[in-house]
């Protein structure tokens, strides 16, 4: 027997590589509502798992329009739930409970794209509430595109539509999925590798490849409430049956006259309810009640029932979908909270988890669900519950404050019992009696030294609480905890116990009143004169040797062995370096530009030009420049575009140099670290470069509205990279040549060994600063930095070393060993 489409809501999957079966028999059935729609008939084929293949017979597109679009309940079932996951935002963390983190992580990209903006068409919010209702409506399941730039940062999550993507199994059934064909919007096929897609499903109990959805359940629910509800239209549109009919005998009346009694009875909403004449025939007069029967109103139970179906299929109550009418404020909180804690922490959990392969192990992505007013039901409970246990003197102000997530006062008043109706208290040991004016007589039966929380031994006697509380009673009342205070603010004077066997606490007052304010005996004047009379040792043959052959080694000249880099490596290094910043700039000035213009931007600007009369989108403020400008964005695609450039060339020097004084080919990690240094420094300079241009921007707007215009904005900003320009980016691309090869470099021989020295050399032109022409010559052994007006270089273009010292900077060392240098 074939399925209807809201019946089973399923269809099967036609095997991979196989031939296309012929098509099942179709069904037509007509909606009295209007339109035509065939249904889904049951194949039997299977996949290549031996399952069958339920979720490629799941048209989304029809169970949108036909149960998503025209059932209210699917409908409010479907928004209840996916509005929570677009509103509250998502947080990374580790640690804690499942209230709070311990350590949360501020910046991550999976954070900017889910709270902030996804891709170009959709913010974060948008993106959430989307997938939330494709994971509830297809069977398929969610297919989320992953790009990343290319330093391997994710820069935007796309959601494709389940049913233009198809899961390609892998044939030998090791990795489930061999790779994704989606088919774009103009017919072309992409393939899509598994590492870029986050294929998200509510898991079937035996189909890998397919999931469950809550409307496969409610398929008929959801067929009964529209065919219920379209009964009810028809109903009134088609019958519109009067309240009553009177019937007369009508032999003799013109014919005219009778037709024109029988169109009263015309169908229609407008004519219902009236009471109508007709004839009966010969003799006599009838009345007919044409009032609704139980029969013809069971429309209401159908739709009633439908609906509760509806609900418990989606796990939603009719309180949270706002009707909470016929309950009390206890029985919609109880809703409430059974919505979330059953149905919608599920459904975000397994929305989060789909993102936790971009995170470290240690790292957990969820939903901030901290301020969730429903989820504190349970906690209310707990708290009014542990109130009514310490009103009646059951636990302590500390036990209640555990209770109610609070840290413990720790004091003897709060590990107290208090016994109602008199608030008497019960201490928890020795101690806290003591300091609650319930101490027991001298001598009546403490052990010195006992643990004070130990179990009491048995009394005799009568041993109830009502019998303790009044031996408690009769005891003489001792100091207070406010007496105490109060002495001590009298500046009383401390009396030192007599006799033996004080505690430790009063042996060293004791000892502390005795004490003499004794000053430094003789130990610390010898000390002291000791450190007077120290003289500093005078340099000895020693030293003047080592002076001497420092000297020989600094002052020799250039050797001719080794290893050198030369001026092509920099001058070709940075004119990649340089191709690359000139398009980024370009770039850069075209979407600025384009911000500028975009309606989003002027938006409540005195930049709006209105379309119309009525247009009040205007204002009266400026721009946002910082936010035009983006000047992190373009900070960190400048180190993204740049580090491949430098790393390449890192490797390629640390190799070569390797080979020449170590004969290795093995490439140090700080030789490739040196390249992604100088790129962040690079990404930093585009950064302060955009932070001029904003200043610019930002001062260009104090002028008055009438005199400034949206162009001359654009015009400044054509102009500031007119000046920025060539100079610019030449200086930018020497610096980052010379800082990334010298860095490999000295890397490179630091590794190969300590019999490794290099001298500097400069180009000995017009161009040298006076500081490095002194370095010139100047030989050192690897690992020992170069002193320079105060400061310290490693090697040429250091980019920890002051900005003065290494901009402009086309130096570079010579590396030899020991015994090339002697």
């Amino acid at each position: 027997m074939p399925r209807q489409l809201f019946p089973a809501l399923r269809g099967l999957l036609v095997p991979r590589g196989a031939a296309e079966p012929p098509p099942p028999p179709t069904e037509t059935k007509d909606l009295l509502a209007g339109g035509v729609y065939t249904s889904v008939t049951l194949a039997g084929v299977t996949n290549v798992w031996g399952t069958p293949g339920r979720a490629d017979g799941w048209d989304l597109e029809r169970v949108i329009v036909e149960g998503y679009e025209r059932s209210i309940w699917t409908f409010k079932s479907i928004e209840a739930i996916s509005k929570h996951a677009s509103t509250l935002p998502v947080q990374i963390g580790r640690g804690g409970d499942e209230r709070e983190f311990e350590e949360v992580l501020e910046d991550h990209p999976l954070l900017r794209l889910l709270n902030k903006q996804a891709n170009p068409l959709e913010t974060g919010d948008v993106f959430k509430k989307r997938l939330s209702a494709q994971l509830l409506l297809s069977k398929k399941g969610v297919f989320i595109e992953k790009t990343y730039s290319r330093g391997g940062v994710l820069t935007r999550l796309d959601l494709l539509p389940p049913d233009r993507v198809q899961i390609i199994p892998d044939d030998e059934n090791a990795s489930y999925v061999k790779h994704f064909e989606f088919t774009d919007y103009a017919g072309h096929i992409r393939e899509l590798k598994p590492k870029y897609v986050i294929w998200l499903r509510d898991p079937h109990p035996t189909d890998p490849f397919c999931g469950v959805t809550p409307l496969e359940a409610a398929g008929l629910s959801v067929e009964l409430d529209v065919s219920a509800r379209t009964y009810n239209i028809s109903f009134i549109a088609n019958d519109g049956r009067p309240g009553g009919i009177v019937g007369i005998d009508l032999d003799g009346v013109d014919p005219k006259e009778v037709d024109r009694i029988q169109k009263r009875l015309a169908p229609g909403a407008h004519n219902a309810g009236q009471l109508t004449l007709v004839g009966t025939g010969p003799g006599g007069v009838t009345y007919v009640d044409t009032s609704a029967r139980p029969r013809e109103m069971a429309y209401e139970t159908l739709s009633s029932t439908a609906k509760n179906e509806i609900l418990s299929a989606f796990g939603v109550y009719e309180s949270v979908i706002g009707n909470a009418s016929e309950r009390t404020f206890n029985n919609a909180d109880r809703e409430e909270w059974n919505f979330w804690s059953h149905t919608e922490l599920p459904h975000l959990n397994l929305i989060a988890s789909a993102f936790d392969p971009d995170l470290s192990d240690d790292w957990v992505i969820r939903f901030d669900t901290s301020r969730v007013q429903a989820l504190e039901f349970p906690r209310r409970q707990a708290r009014e519950e542990a109130r009514k246990e310490f009103e009646a003197g059951l636990i302590t102000i500390d036990e209640y404050r555990e209770i109610a997530n609070r840290k413990p006062f720790n004091t003897p008043q709060s590990r107290a019992l208090w016994i109602s109706p008199q608030k008497a208290p019960v201490p928890a040991n020795d101690q806290d009696a003591a300091a609650l004016g319930l101490a027991p007589e001298p001598g009546a039966g403490a052990v010195p030294g006992a643990d004070p929380n130990a179990a009491l031994p048995p009394a005799e006697g009568d041993q109830s609480a009502a019998a303790a509380l009044a031996q408690a009673r009769e005891l003489e009342a001792g100091p207070t905890a406010a007496a105490d205070v109060a002495l001590a603010r009298r500046d009383a004077p401390l009396e030192l116990p007599t006799g033996t066997g004080g505690s430790a606490a009063d042996e060293v007052a004791a000892a502390r009143a005795q004490t003499l304010d004794a000053g430094p005996g003789a130990a610390a004047d010898d000390v002291a004169a000791a450190r007077a009379t120290v003289m500093q040792p005078e340099d000895g043959p020693a030293a003047e040797a080592v002076a001497a052959a420092r000297a020989q080694l600094e002052t020799k000249a250039l050797p001719t062995d080794g290893f050198e880099v030369t001026d092509a490596d920099f001058d070709a290094l940075a004119l990649a370096v340089q191709a690359a910043l000139t398009a980024l700039l370009a770039r850069q000035q075209g979407v600025i530009v384009a911000r500028l213009r975009a309606p989003k931007t002027r938006k409540h600007t005195r930049f709006w030009e209105p379309e119309n009369e009525n247009d009040t989108r205007g204002g009266n403020a400026n721009i946002d420049e910082d936010r035009v400008v983006s000047a992190a964005r373009w900070e960190e695609e400048t180190t993204n575009t740049l580090a491949p450039i430098l790393q390449q060339a890192a490797t390629t020097t640390a190799r070569r140099l390797g080979q020449a004084i170590a004969s290795t080919d093995t490439v140090p990690p700080a030789a490739v670290a040196s390249a992604l240094v100088t790129a962040l420094y690079a990404g930093q300079a585009v950064a302060a470069l955009l932070g001029d241009l904003a200043e610019e921007l930002r001062s260009l707007q104090t002028i008055p509205d009438a005199e400034l215009k949206l162009e001359d904005l654009e015009r400044t900003v054509g102009r500031f990279y007119e000046r920025a320009g060539i100079g610019w980016v030449e200086r930018i691309a020497e610096t980052c040549a010379v800082s990334t090869i010298n860095g490999a470099a000295d890397a490179a021989a630091e590794s190969a060994g300590p019999g490794v020295v290099r001298t500097w050399v400069t180009r000995q032109d017009d161009r040298v600063r006076p500081a490095h022409k002194a370095l010139h010559g100047k030989t050192l052994p690897v690992g020992t930095p170069y002193e320079i007006d105060g400061a310290q270089l490693r090697y040429p273009g250091d980019p920890f070393a002051p900005l003065a010292l290494t901009i402009n900077c086309r130096c570079r060392l010579h590396y030899a060993t020991d015994e090339e240098v002697r």
